[in-house]
């Protein structure tokens, strides 16, 4: 095979990828220990000798041994090891393409975890520089979304390589913190020259997430399943020729990139290869839609999608003051309001003269994706702020806005463009607001040609030609609803409108509201912008909805509706006082909210603190951690929640007799060899938030010092975690020396690689799925 660019490569052929590095090496080595990667400066034959039977197996791409040899993991050897890596690689397969491979930290990123975006991208940046002499960058195994975002952003902004990229996804289509195929595919899209899943599952069921995330993406797909799950010995049920059956599969769903995780072997990359190489390449079968997403939530814009315009200062003295004196909780509380109503989408807007508005909006942006999942609006004017907060967002956002000024082009379409945002296309230019439709229609169409030569798509473009208050303008309503039915008419775009504009300067201006926005969906408004706590607001999309059929068998109007109250009122609900009663820290726990005025409210007016925590606390957690186990909530709601939990626990136990929240105590470990944390780290903050002291060991904790911890506490509960195939032995020997040494104590474990076959078959009391699993446990063992 001669080398010739990757790309291009690509472009004409299906890429055999090579397959499980860790698995060959565990073969031919053993014990491998905590950094496998070591041995490229202490083995270097051995790592070439597994290149060379991946590259003679066929495989076009050679993964160099690089997956853990970040800073995070390997520290100030990180640059040797990657470096020396990549040397092994390209002399052991001098035909082949090299890629450089990037795995996740072990840390959990913000919004759940402690790690910074700009921790994270520093991380990979280096990695990338070190790995400069690599043909391909391929990040993968990746289960957080910044972390995600983080990597690609600095392969992209660090080198001109080609970028694979590649999450981990469970049976529900979503990684371990909640990321969905569908959010996955519109993040990673535009950054990536190639997106798709890797490692967790077998092929047979990674088929259902490919073939959602297929319909996604105009990126070729990758896959690289694992040989199954490993039983209790180690070994993988899916052998060559059933991964190569699969991999048929794969490939006509239209994936161009395949190989395998781990348990794969040259036998498996061998037939697979084979079955590559004798195939042209499958019709795409990606489908174009308009689209945005948090981390967790894709919202596409098929219908009428409502932008909760709260959260902004314009005219709103409360907001102006929380952004003025950095009272976040305000924003959050009205992040949280508007989800409860009904918006879709949230406009986020720190637009004031007296404050770091790149600051401001990017914290903003950071604190709101705390407690909502719902995709966001970046609402600025100043491109370094736009461009701030979009890295800071975990999701395909929509910036608002760009409009016909030369320099608003020139500044705001490379941003949309370089991380996939959605844009506003105001329909203004230089010469002011147009008065005709005629004139906002050409404005909107050099936006479109302009957005066009970025490669940004018409669906990605939101047109809003403009709401001017009918008090002074009388005539602009019906300029604006012709704008609006001609350019939907012309092009595949999406319209936004700020719809209270209109009645400025009435009286009841809610009654003139309410009429335009009705007018203004028939006319083709897709995105009005609006206050969704007022009902009529609400109500008429409803209506609307039911009236055009997108509401079938006007199915959501009835829920919504029936045994309604239709006065028009704010339906504000209520996060911020005590006025709903003792139920309202229950809510602001639920929602991820501060709590510690409230607690101290209910502490001040005699609620004993141990009401508070059986009453209040453990019920919150109890319910939003049923919703997580019910995929209706997911990891960073979850860890929200356990966070206002822990500020009221703060605050109580300065109440509370010392211990007389302690419900027992756990001992919590990775195991040897191992230093992903993510899960322990998890679990260890649910369990305390419940009530419970947890000793938490660390990572790479050696089975005798697990053992000892045991015996120190008397725990009668010891949680262990693994997430890599390589160390689970070690949790088989930790659990074998428990058993000996503390024949009282109970054990849990959990980690990716473990089912509760497995877990049972190397002597674990109980298998943890997630980390409401430990509180569970817990309860029982432990009451």
């Amino acid at each position: 095979m001669k080398k010739k660019d990757f790309r291009k490569f690509l472009s004409e052929n299906i890429v055999a990828l090579d397959g499980a590095f860790g698995t060959m090496l565990q073969r031919k080595a053993g014990n491998v220990g905590i950094l496998p990667e070591k041995l490229n400066l202490e083995q270097p034959e051995l790592i070439a000798e597994i290149h060379r039977e991946y590259a003679a197996a066929g495989a076009d791409v050679i993964t160099a041994n690089t997956f853990g040899a970040n800073a995070a993991k390997a520290g100030a050897l990180s640059d040797e090891l990657i470096r020396a890596a990549v040397k092994i690689a390209k002399n052991a397969a001098p035909d082949r393409y090299i890629a450089l491979d990037i795995g996740p930290t072990g840390r959990l990123a913000e919004p759940a975890g402690d790690m910074s975006f700009d921790e994270a991208y520093d991380i990979f940046a280096a990695a990338v520089k070190a790995g400069e002499d690599a043909d391909v960058i391929l990040i993968e195994t990746m289960s957080d979304m910044t972390e995600l975002r983080a990597a690609l952003l600095a392969a992209r902004e660090n080198s001109d390589k080609p970028v694979l990229a590649t999450m981990t996804f469970m049976n529900d289509c979503r990684t371990f913190t909640g990321v969905s195929a569908e959010c996955f595919a519109l993040v990673a899209s535009p950054l990536a020259d190639a997106v798709g899943v890797n490692c967790s599952l077998g092929p047979k069921e990674l088929l259902p997430i490919v073939e959602r995330l297929a319909t996604m993406t105009d990126k070729p797909l990758i896959v690289q399943p694992n040989a199954g799950l490993p039983d209790s010995h180690g070994s993988f049920p899916v052998g060559a020729e059933e991964f190569a059956e699969y991999a048929g599969r794969f490939l006509d769903l239209g994936v161009r990139i395949i190989g395998g995780c781990c348990g794969t072997t040259p036998e498996h990359i061998a037939l697979t290869a084979a079955l590559a190489h004798s195939r042209r390449p499958a019709p795409s079968r990606y489908v174009p839609r308009a689209a945005v997403c948090s981390a967790t939530r894709t919202v596409f814009i098929d219908g009428v999608r409502v932008i909760g315009e709260r959260i902004n200062p314009t005219g709103k003295k409360a907001m102006k003051a929380a952004l003025i004196a950095g009272d976040w909780a305000y924003a959050a509380r009205q992040a949280v309001e508007q989800t409860e109503a009904g918006a879709d989408i949230l406009d986020v807007n720190a637009g004031l003269p007296d404050i770091d508005e790149p600051a401001v909006l990017t914290e903003l942006v950071r604190r709101i994706q705390r407690v909502t999942d719902l995709p966001l609006q970046i609402d600025t004017s100043d491109p370094t702020a736009a461009e701030r907060a979009l890295r800071a967002y975990n999701g395909k956002a929509i910036i608002n806005s760009v409009n016909g000024e030369e320099r608003s082009l020139d500044a705001v379409l490379p941003l949309a463009a370089k991380y996939g945002a959605a844009v506003v296309g105001l329909t203004i230019d230089e010469h002011g607001v147009p008065q005709t439709a005629e004139e906002r229609i050409a404005i909107a169409e050099k936006i479109i040609t302009r957005a066009a030569a970025y490669g940004i798509p018409e669906h990605d473009i939101y047109i809003d030609c403009l709401t001017l208050t009918v008090g002074a303008q009388q005539e602009q309503a019906m300029r604006t609803l012709d704008a609006i039915r001609t350019i939907k008419s012309r092009h595949n775009v999406r319209t936004v409108l700020g719809v209270s504009n209109v009645s400025f300067g009435l009286p009841a201006r809610r009654i003139v509201n309410s009429a335009f926005l009705t007018a203004a969906m028939w006319a083709g408004l897709d995105l009005p912008i609006l206050n969704p706590n007022l009902p009529e607001n609400m109500q008429a999309i409803a209506a609307f909805n039911v009236l055009t059929c997108r509401d079938k068998g006007c199915a959501e109007y009835t829920r919504r509706y029936t045994d309604a109250d239709l006065s028009i009122t704010e339906s504000r609900k209520s996060t911020t006082t005590a006025a709903d009663g003792a139920n309202d820290l229950r809510a602001l726990v639920i929602k991820g909210l501060p709590t510690a005025d409230e607690t101290n409210r209910l502490l001040e007016a005699g609620t004993p603190p141990l009401d508070v925590v059986n009453g209040m606390l453990i019920p919150a957690l109890t319910e939003i951690g049923d919703a997580y186990e019910a995929g209706k909530a997911f990891l960073p709601q979850l860890l929200a929640s356990a966070d206002s939990a822990k500020e009221s626990f703060t605050v109580l136990r300065q109440y509370m007799p010392a211990g007389g929240e302690n419900k027992g105590i756990i001992v919590l470990a990775t195991v040897k060899g191992d230093v992903h944390d993510i899960g322990k780290n998890i679990a260890g903050t649910v369990l305390e938030n419940y009530g419970y002291r947890v000793i938490d060991l660390g990572k790479n904790v050696p089975p005798e010092d697990v053992a000892a911890a045991v015996k120190k506490y008397n725990a009668r509960l010891c949680g262990l975690s693994a997430l890599m195939t390589t160390t689970v032995p070690n949790m088989a020997e930790t659990i074998a020396l428990l058993r000996r040494e503390c024949p009282e104590c109970k054990i849990m474990v959990g980690g990716a690689v473990l089912t509760e076959e497995y877990a049972a078959s190397i002597g674990a009391d109980f298998y943890c799925k997630d980390a409401l699993s430990d509180v569970r446990i817990a309860s029982i063992v432990l009451r």
